[in-house]
């Protein structure tokens, strides 16, 4: 049983979880050189023994030294850190191996280092990083990572190592499949598709110390095939954080073709750089390359991907745009409007954060043309969970048209990506401002001052 205290977990600045199985000699050694490296810093901790059903002792060495023993509930590597998780409140955890190849004096580079990421891993494959392992292993290891790191376009080198330190609040909430070994790259895989920043600290692997691994070879890897599959998914879905940049540089040529004759035709419509608002910016290439534009998504995760990459970010819904009237002398509206419900808010909002003579680019599919249709067909197929299913109002170039003249802008062009996506530059007039009911009828039209403290 826990001999959990709220209390004592309360006052815990940093909580290290050691999964354990049969390792009351390791413990023996490695429990005591945790508690002398954190005494040095100066911190107060509770370290978390999860036991999965020792015989040789381990529970009671565990405690003997000062740790707490959590009784592990679910199977695996995977659920022993989840049942770790679960029973500390700590802002700051830490997860190690039993087995000595952890060190705890690399405890200190991590409170060193814990604000520079949400997560930080202890790296044996970047630079300045060693693995002392046999070759077999050493060989398992490198395509297992390479693997995961290709085939998902991660930015990571060392996926698969188990000594890391996590901030709380990227573990609330999350949802975890695997309860194995591949726990840990799901798990990191998550936290990046949330928008997380994770940084890989050069680190020193060395052999564990006594006992024997407790990795089986073809259940390991049966279970990180799964997981590859199941990430390979969210990875190229709409809940991926940098779903958007990635697709800029996608190894899928149409994919890559699109996004960048997007990115051409936006920035040649686009006369005032300095002045502009992208509305449902998301993690694209458009805002970053414009350093002096405000970028605004409803989604959270994006923006917390895109927040080290862009200076101005603002969390909002399309339809109530927090700037005063007249803000802006560019407007981009970049494949947002398919997204979401017709409404006259959407239309008004746009109009009246645009300064008069200011120039509205508006880009989405044309559904009048049947190649769209198509397409959008072949996408889903290819890349179930991307954004083929996520169109809700569609849209045809004279509907388009035909309401944006009614508002009074002034078409100045249009041009087509992939023959099928329109993208048009409006110009708003110059002596009135409006506020246009633009949904359904291209008539309802209504001519206002609009007060400039909106």
């Amino acid at each position: 049983m826990s001999s959990h205290s709220d209390t004592d977990s309360a006052s815990s600045r940093l909580a290290v979880v050691i999964p354990a199985l049969n390792e009351r000699e390791n413990l023996d050694l490695l429990i005591p050189a945790v508690k002398e490296v954190v005494a040095a810093i100066g911190l107060t901790i509770e370290i978390l023994v999860v036991d999965g059903g020792s015989t040789d002792g381990t529970p009671q060495a565990a405690t003997r030294w000062g740790a707490r023993v959590v009784v592990q509930r679910e199977r695996g590597y995977g659920g022993a850190l989840l049942a770790g998780f679960a029973d500390t409140t700590a802002p700051y955890i830490v997860t190690m191996d039993a087995d000595l190849s952890h060190r705890p004096v690399f405890l200190e580079e991590f409170w060193r280092r814990r604000d520079q990421a949400e997560v930080l891993i202890a790296s044996r494959y970047v630079a300045g990083g060693r693995a002392d392992m046999g070759r077999f292993r050493r060989l398992l290891s490198h395509v297992l990572n390479r693997t995961y790191s290709r085939v998902l376009s991660l930015p990571f080198h060392d996926l698969s190592s188990g000594f890391r330190m996590y901030h709380r609040k990227v573990l609330t909430g999350v949802t975890l499949v695997a309860r194995d070994f591949d726990l840990l790259e799901e798990l990191l895989i998550r936290v990046h598709a949330e928008g997380w920043q994770i940084l890989e600290v050069p680190f020193h692997y060395m052999s564990r110390g006594t006992g024997r691994s407790h990795v089986r070879l073809f259940k390991f890897g049966v279970a990180f095939l799964k997981t590859l599959v199941r990430m390979w998914r969210l990875r190229n879905s709409v809940a991926s954080a940098d779903y958007d940049h990635r697709a800029f540089d996608s190894p899928i040529w149409l994919q890559r073709y699109w996004q960048r004759s997007r990115h051409r035709v936006v920035f040649g419509f686009l006369e005032d750089r300095k002045s502009v608002l992208d509305i449902g910016c998301g993690s694209g290439r458009i805002i970053q390359d414009l350093p002096d534009a405000v970028g605004l998504d409803i989604l959270r995760p994006k923006l917390r991907w895109l927040k080290p990459r862009h200076r101005l970010l603002v969390q909002a819904s399309c339809d109530r745009l927090p700037f005063r009237t007249g803000s802006f002398a560019s407007v981009i509206n970049s494949e947002v409007i398919e997204h979401i419900p017709d409404s006259p808010d959407i239309w008004s909002e746009m109009c009246r954060v645009l300064r008069p003579g200011g120039i509205l680019v508006l880009g989405t599919p044309d559904y009048g043309r049947w190649l769209w249709w198509v397409l959008e067909w072949i996408y889903g197929k290819v890349l179930p969970g991307g954004y083929a299913d996520e169109h809700i109002t569609h849209f045809t170039n004279e509907e388009l048209t035909t309401r944006l003249r009614a508002a009074g802008y002034e078409i100045l062009d249009c041009q087509y990506v992939g023959f099928c996506e329109m993208i048009l530059k409006a110009r708003k007039p110059e002596e009135a401002v409006y506020m246009c009911d633009l949904s359904s009828r291209p008539d309802a039209l209504v001519r206002s001052r609009l007060s400039s403290d909106a």
